[in-house]
């Protein structure tokens, strides 16, 4: 981020804003909170530039709506998107469309930070992108064509369970080929996961 740590918040509830201010604060972040994708779009043009962390779920705009907004708009600031777990196939959506990062409710106070962090890192670092498209695509090469299935399960934000009645595995199977996937890429987390296939295969 160019400006000094600044970020914009956008949550319809007003306890999430109040205590996700209060916890960015601390960390000596910048934070201006909004209700909703309006309010912030409404008050975007005397906006200073910052990272964007939006709920996914509200009423009007949802978060990937003001990501596909955003985009049509030519601003190019990090946009997080906070989900829960059934609209992970959203959250793939707004990264695929812009956002460098999605968080699963509930999260931990250093999840969030951590994303802001990444945000950042990711303007910073724009020109080694395509050196790690290249090393992610490799890794990518080295999934089984079963391990792919599970993947592909896995963006869909399906769970074990599912992914195994879908493909007629045992769900202990499922994790196992879930394991290997997120060591062979690297990933520690689902939305790191997603962020590297996304980084993968994106154009």
């Amino acid at each position: 981020m160019k400006s000094d740590g600044l970020v914009h918040l956008i949550d319809d509830d007003e306890a999430v804003r109040s205590a996700l201010a209060f916890l960015l604060g601390t960390t000596g972040l910048g934070v201006r909170v909004y209700e909703s994708a309006q309010d912030f779009l409404d008050k975007l043009p005397d906006a200073p530039e910052g990272c964007v962390v939006s709920d996914m779920r509200m009423p009007g705009m949802d978060g990937l709506q003001l990501q596909r907004v955003l985009k049509q708009k030519g601003i190019d600031w990090p946009v997080i998107i906070m989900t829960g777990h059934a609209d992970v196939p959203l959250a793939v959506e707004a990264m695929k469309a812009g956002a460098v990062d999605f968080i699963e409710k509930p999260f931990a106070d250093e999840v969030l930070i951590s994303a802001i962090q990444l945000a950042s890192d990711a303007l910073r670092h724009k020109g080694a992108r395509n050196a790690d498209k290249e090393h992610v695509q490799a890794r990518m090469e080295t999934l089984s064509p079963r391990e792919k299935q599970v993947l592909d399960g896995l963006l869909l934000g399906q769970f074990n369970k599912t992914i195994a009645f879908n493909l007629g595995l045992s769900a202990r199977t499922v994790e196992v080929h879930r394991a290997n996937v997120m060591a062979k890429m690297g990933a520690t987390s689902l939305s790191q996961l997603v962020r590297l296939v996304v980084q993968a295969r994106s154009s």
